[in-house]
């Protein structure tokens, strides 16, 4: 037996992780999927097999997060919906420079528009939710949602605002029974970062800020958001949690 082990019991609970297809959002399903739930993932390409990771243990819908008029069709295609993680994200999109003003436009909208549309397109399939401790929308943010960093100003601008969002949400949607969370990731150890944490010039002064001296993994972020969607957190909403290894404690 491990000691101090933690598991959850999400039988029936209908979860939806958007960019589920890799990275942190691959680890939140994936954590949904083994506690039981009935987990839908959206991805941009056309079907599941289009990814190396497997996606099987999930019901994939392929989903553009701009497009206002595709996240109403979408909701509208669900017969029910407890959890919602927007997790869909992007930094310098297309790999192009956030200066660039339409770049920055875009990286707002995938980082933190798509969230409020999709959210507002599930608060019905939310309201209806009978899932114990209430339903759910988590949102995932980042370091940048409280540190400046100038390579990213649309995706820190667009992360700091997710943080606000749940704080709204989680105000106005309690009426609803629906509480509104957010994760902070901290520097987690996924393909996208793999060329941060691979070169000593990125990587050492990241450790030597870092208390626990190791990268995040896609499962430190899944178990705080499988925390926040459960009963034991029933009476939280509108706050984040930052789950970072204590990166943010020191100046």
């Amino acid at each position: 037996m491990s000691h101090g082990s933690v598991s959850y019991d999400y039988s029936g609970a209908r979860v939806l992780v958007t960019g589920g297809s890799n990275g942190i959002g691959y680890g939140i399903a994936s954590a949904f999927a083994t506690a039981g739930a009935m987990v839908t993932v959206t991805g941009t390409r056309a079907s599941a097999s289009d990814y190396q990771n497997d996606l099987s243990a999930f019901t994939y819908r392929q989903l553009e997060v701009t497009d206002r008029e595709a996240i109403k069709v979408f909701a509208n295609s669900l017969d029910g919906l407890d959890i919602l993680v927007n997790n869909a994200g992007a930094s310098l999109p297309g790999g192009r420079d956030e200066w660039d003003p339409d770049v920055f436009d875009k990286s707002v909208h995938i980082n933190l528009l798509s969230a409020y549309h999709l959210s507002q397109a599930c608060l019905p399939l939310l309201s209806q939710s009978q899932l114990a401790g209430g339903a759910s929308v988590i949102g995932i943010a980042s370091l940048t949602s409280f540190f400046a960093n100038e390579m990213v100003p649309g995706y820190g601008a667009a992360k700091a605002g997710v943080v606000q969002l749940s704080k709204t949400l989680g105000l106005s949607w309690a009426k609803h029974g629906i509480r509104a969370n957010t994760v902070a990731a901290g520097m987690t150890e996924t393909r996208m970062t793999a060329a941060m944490k691979n070169t000593p010039e990125y990587n050492d002064p990241i450790m030597a800020r870092t208390p626990l001296k190791r990268w995040g993994q896609p499962a430190d972020i899944a178990a705080a958001v499988l925390f926040l969607a459960s009963q034991q957190a029933s009476f939280i909403t509108g706050q984040t949690l930052l789950v970072d290894g204590g990166y943010s404690l020191a100046c």
